[in-house]
């Protein structure tokens, strides 16, 4: 998967919790995770490239933070727009 994307599970029309797929190999999966900001867990592959980003607070997430989280890894910043599922419910 070459492109970043953002999975949303709804309940009851609200966004329950998220899951940001950052660019990896198919084969890749999580080795270990870092809590950051509240609510948000970051998977590691082995060898420490991040390939995910759990949202488990999405009603309490800000595009600021997540960008704040996004820069600290060295990745491209969202806009607002890209979180949008997230923030429309």
């Amino acid at each position: 998967m070459n492109e970043s994307y953002l999975e949303v599970t709804f309940r009851h029309g609200r966004p329950l919790t998220a899951y940001y797929s950052l660019p990896r190999h198919p084969k890749d999966r999580s080795h270990h995770t870092k809590r950051v900001e509240p609510g948000l867990i970051i998977d590691f592959r082995r060898g420490g490239k991040p390939i995910g980003i759990e949202i488990l607070a999405p009603e309490k997430l800000t595009v600021a933070a997540f960008n704040r989280v996004l820069r600290d890894l060295g990745l491209a910043t969202l806009k607002r727009a890209d979180l949008a599922p997230l923030m429309a419910a």
